[in-house]
């Protein structure tokens, strides 16, 4: 119970310092910051966004997909294609 405090507690960290980085963005652009300095720092937020989704997605797929598969059925087939169509929308953005 309590690693699963802590855990919440890491990844609500990691969304705030992401939610840092976007205030920061905005700060830049109302400074009339550079052009390829604000583009670089949009690219920092897209990594930060990329790997929390693939941790969301490890994690999903370690707990509920893995948890259906075991179980089996219709609810096996629907975390499966769940998790299918996740990964599809993370590899088109």
């Amino acid at each position: 119970m309590a690693g699963q405090k802590k855990h919440k507690d890491d990844v609500m960290m990691r969304l705030r310092r992401i939610e840092g980085q976007v205030r920061g963005l905005q700060r830049m652009v109302a400074e009339d910051t550079y052009c390829i300095d604000v583009l670089t720092q949009v690219s920092a937020v897209t990594r930060a966004l990329q790997s929390f989704a693939l941790q969301m997605l490890d994690e999903h797929m370690a707990t509920c997909v893995s948890n259906a598969v075991a179980e089996g059925g219709e609810e096996r087939e629907r975390k499966l294609k769940e998790a299918s169509d996740a990964i599809a929308r993370l590899v088109r953005s």
